[in-house]
């Protein structure tokens, strides 16, 4: 069965007949002159809050340690550079640093156009920026967590670490909600939670009208799209493509990414001698992203540590079989054997998963249709739009 763009009917929200909400989106994720993808999933659903009666000014943020980053023509924002010290006690005491670099900024803005409402993206450096500033100002904030790791106890070890954790508890304790993109990033916030904080799930969306279907393609392809950095799994991946070609040799590999992994990789895969069975294809630019989706036959990223995955909901939009840890956040999307496959994190599970969707095509057809039922039944950025947008007017009431 063909799938068409065109099965995809937007259901646009009314705006609403209050007054607009002013917003101010304080980040540290969101796309740049160097990244065009970086922070998608803050920046694609502020396009559509705008018609639900949300306007928001974004204010981008970064230290001074990562150089001169610009605005995207796509996504306009303002950056702001922050003082940051070295190491674990940077992030600690990044906060304080980025509210003074923001603060006469803020206060300009405010007084031009009153903000209803600060919405800061992770609670270091930017939710504590946001309730400081919420202090000044005298008006709410909300801080969306996007990792599994809560209170940046593993990014930053020994007494840094343990100013990190008391930083982001008075961050969630202070905030009017605490969003997580997952149940799962939900659990490690309340998990460490010196009282309740008000939480609330909201998933990130996709765009099924950009990541857009097509006819399965003639070549058996496997795609992989992450950083590569360990925890991603491409390693797994590698050594499970040995197994596949033994059974199936035509089956190829891509890889779409850049990180420190990479000459380690290529070193596996000539070891493994699959070196001519799988290319390493560098950063890629989204749309470059959504086409090489529509023509894999396969969506596999075995990460370990996984929040949610956006790239798992983009492949599902694309109706692919996509292939994902189990224990990770995409758990909640996925359901086994239906519209994706879980496995573990060893190479072999990896491998026997890949042979019986390669050899089954009407198991795929099945669940490439049901992955995209699942993105168009809850998980658009329309979706994340207007779940976002009901909040913003709980907490600013």
């Amino acid at each position: 069965m063909q799938l068409e763009c065109g099965d995809y009917i937007q259901e646009m929200h009314q705006p609403t007949e209050q007054r607009p909400l002013h917003v101010l989106t304080l980040t540290p994720f969101y796309p740049n002159n160097r990244n065009e993808a970086a922070g998608c999933f803050v920046a694609e659903p502020l396009t559509i809050m705008d018609a639900l009666g949300v306007k928001s000014s974004v204010q981008a943020v970064h230290s001074y340690y990562s150089g001169k980053i610009k605005a995207c023509g796509h996504f306009p924002a303002q950056w702001t550079r922050y003082m940051s010290l070295p190491g674990g006690l940077g992030l600690s005491s990044a906060g304080a640093f980025l509210f003074a670099s923001l603060l006469s900024i803020t206060k300009r803005l405010h007084a031009r156009n009153p903000i209803d409402l600060i919405h800061a993206h992770a609670a270091l450096p930017c939710g504590h920026a946001a309730s400081l500033l919420a202090q000044q100002l005298n008006i709410p904030f909300i801080v969306t967590v996007h990792g599994l790791d809560a209170y940046f106890t593993n990014q930053v070890q020994g007494r840094a670490g343990e100013w990190c954790r008391r930083i982001t508890q008075h961050v969630f304790r202070s905030a009017s909600k605490v969003v997580c993109i997952s149940e799962a990033v939900r659990q490690k916030v309340l998990d460490r939670a010196d009282r309740d904080y008000p939480t609330s799930v909201v998933y990130n969306g996709v765009d099924p009208g950009f990541f857009t279907p097509a006819n399965e393609p003639g070549a058996l392809k496997i795609l992989s799209v992450g950083n590569l950095i360990p925890i991603k799994g491409h390693q797994q991946l590698l050594r499970a493509m040995v197994l596949v070609q033994s059974r199936i040799p035509e089956v190829f590999c891509d890889i779409i990414g850049e990180g420190p992994e990479l000459k380690r990789l290529r070193a596996l895969a000539g070891e493994l001698n699959i070196a001519d069975k799988v290319r390493f294809l560098g950063r890629q630019s989204r749309r470059d992203v959504a086409e090489a989706l529509r023509q894999c036959t396969i969506f596999a990223l075995p990460s370990r540590y996984e929040a949610l995955g956006c790239v798992y909901l983009e492949a599902m939009s694309a109706a692919k079989p996509v292939i994902a840890c189990r224990g990770q956040g995409i758990e909640e999307v996925i359901e086994h054997g239906r519209n994706g496959w879980l496995v573990g994190d060893d190479g072999a599970e990896l491998a026997r998963a890949l042979i019986t969707l390669f050899e089954d095509a009407e198991l795929r057809n099945r669940m490439r249709l049901a992955a995209r039922r699942t993105i168009l039944k809850s998980l658009t950025l329309q979706h994340q739009a207007q779940r976002l947008t009901d909040i913003y007017r709980e907490c600013a009431a």
